[in-house]
């Protein structure tokens, strides 16, 4: 009699298990195939930074990859229920029960999943997008390159090379740095006996040089700005520079613009106090 029952729900529920599996891991191979076509297509072009369309179909391609696995594996589990004779109804009373232990448990996940969904058809940031995400019970936000999006986590590599997971439903605010342009600010410290309107113009015609150069130009969407005094101390006076960019490139933009800001005040004869050398010319970035 056992072998009867091998010989036919036995090796069905074999077969089924086994089909679910082969066809997961080839849903598995097609997703990450359509993943890396995307990333190919986007290295062997001349853009320098990703598409918002690229990140929003490389992360809709993660997730519809997830959620088809998780398809495949609800209906190979709900045949072998069938292979064994076990009627789907009378367990709906005992799944109740279990379903609500488990529900007080499960809150967290569903909400995760929640969040996910809105993030990616609310295209709030993407793979390949510069983050700063703000964590529920963490002192410090998680900063650095999306890598990965699905609809329960998602995955930031930061400067350091760490990889960061952070469950969706805990995330409080993201910050996307790279989404549509962004603005690299560079805060000039300068001692309050230099000449003010000189020192706007020395950073206007650095602004300028490094607009025609064309290596800084292919990241600057125009020409750097300067805004004039930010803030003004007892011992120093903050002018501020600011530069429209292409996503991702602020940093870039800044440290570029940062040297040749230096080498300039130092050729016409304004130095910094001792506690202020040119190390502490500061760069900081706002997104649109």
């Amino acid at each position: 009699m056992m072998w009867d029952w091998l010989s036919s729900s036995g090796l069905l529920i074999a077969l089924t298990v086994l089909g679910a599996v082969l066809i997961a891991r080839f849903v598995a191979w097609v997703g990450g195939r359509i993943t890396r076509k995307i990333d190919d297509r986007y290295t062997r072009s001349d853009d320098l930074v990703r598409s918002e369309a690229t990140k929003h179909r490389h992360s809709v391609a993660q997730v519809v990859t997830w959620i088809a696995i998780s398809f495949v594996y609800i209906i190979a589990t709900l045949k072998v229920f069938d292979y064994l004779a076990l009627p789907i109804g009378s367990l709906v009373a005992p799944a109740t029960v279990v379903g609500a232990a488990v529900g007080f448990g499960a809150q967290r996940v569903v909400q995760d999943i929640l969040a996910g969904f809105f993030i990616i058809t609310e295209r709030q940031y993407g793979f390949g997008d510069t983050v700063q995400i703000s964590v529920t019970g963490s002192s410090e936000d998680a900063v650095g390159t999306v890598e990965d999006v699905t609809l329960r986590v998602t995955r930031v590599r930061s400067a350091a090379g760490e990889v960061i997971t952070v469950p969706n439903g805990q995330i409080n605010k993201a910050i996307n740095l790279s989404k549509d342009w962004a603005r690299a600010v560079v805060d000039v410290p300068v001692p309050v006996s230099a000449d003010i309107s000189a020192v706007n113009e020395i950073l206007r015609e650095v602004g300028v040089a490094a607009y025609k150069e064309e290596r800084v130009r292919e990241l600057l969407l125009d020409e750097p700005s300067v805004m004039g005094v930010e803030s003004l101390e007892v011992d120093q006076v903050s002018v501020r520079i600011v530069a429209r960019t292409l996503p991702g490139k602020q940093f870039q933009v800044g440290r570029l613009l940062r040297a040749r800001i230096a080498g300039a005040l130092r050729a016409q004869g304004i130095t910094v106090t001792p506690q202020l050398d040119t190390a502490s010319v500061v760069e900081r970035s706002e997104t649109s």
